[in-house]
């Protein structure tokens, strides 16, 4: 689906079609179709219950626990890096620390510029200390995403960040990509032209399968079977045992969390 957006000039609606198939909106359109049927005494049982379901359902979707147990089920992630593996990859030969970008602010008016979103920073965060850890030089991958308002790429953001604000300069950087897939070929393309070889790919857990599935498929496109990829998952959420009441309890958290469930499982669907 991804590709063929991409090969009729579409990619620009991404957003906008993802919004029609995420949530909430398509419970909350279910819910007004089932009002609206409830206007006529024919229909008004089966419009009482399209609406009950629809909000049933937004109710349940917005709780920690259905929200967890989506990201568990749709986007699991593979484990952190171990301190053996991170003492393996000191000073590796050709080897590259790679975070993607997550978005980022066109102006931040606490700072008069441009900024990176959290989720970006995060990620920028660890991967500068990865960096430090092993050694080894950072890059960044970002641009400016479909949709997103005009102006510095995530990746001169970041680079500014980096150096300025984390004390770990970016090596090199790959402003060109809108989403995960370009974030792949992109700076597939940079890093083998550096010489290359292993890329330790830096990004969200939730965020990790998808990402790891477009750079294997990239290299394969690119007809480049020497190249391969370290997972370096961040912000993993640990698994508590049982069940509290908070679990139940419907909110911002719980929806983002069935948001980004659904988001990656349909990117993986897509190709994106």
């Amino acid at each position: 689906m991804n590709d063929l957006l991409a090969a009729f000039g579409l990619s620009g609606l991404k957003p906008f079609l993802g919004t029609l198939v995420m949530p909430p909106v398509p419970l909350l359109l279910l819910a007004a179709w089932g009002l609206w049927r409830m206007r006529r005494p024919e229909a008004q049982r089966s419009g009482s219950v399209i609406t009950w379901t629809a909000l049933v359902l937004l109710w349940g979707l917005s709780t920690p626990l259905a929200g967890n147990a989506l990201l568990d089920l749709l986007a699991p992630s593979p484990p952190p890096l171990g301190a053996a593996e991170i003492a393996r990859l000191q000073r590796a030969p050709q080897t590259a620390v790679l975070v993607l970008g997550g978005g980022r602010k066109a102006l931040a008016p606490e700072l008069g510029m441009a900024d990176l979103k959290p989720m970006t920073l995060q990620r920028l965060r660890y991967g500068a200390w990865l960096a430090r850890q092993t050694g080894l030089p950072l890059a960044f991958s970002g641009g400016v995403g479909h949709g997103a308002t005009p102006g510095p790429t995530e990746a001169d953001v970041a680079q500014r960040v980096a150096a300025q604000e984390l004390g770990q300069p970016l090596r090199w950087v790959e402003s060109r990509s809108r989403d995960t897939r370009e974030n792949a070929a992109f700076s597939l393309a940079m890093l083998r032209a550096q010489g290359v070889r292993q890329v330790v790919v830096v990004t969200h857990g939730y965020h990790m399968p998808r990402a790891l599935a477009a750079f294997e498929r990239a290299a394969r496109h690119a007809q480049w079977p020497a190249a391969s990829f370290v997972a370096a998952p961040m912000d993993l959420h640990p698994h508590r045992p049982g069940v509290s009441w908070g679990d139940l309890v419907p909110g911002p958290e719980g929806l983002a969390a069935t948001w980004l469930a659904l988001h990656e499982w349909l990117g993986r669907l897509a190709g994106a």
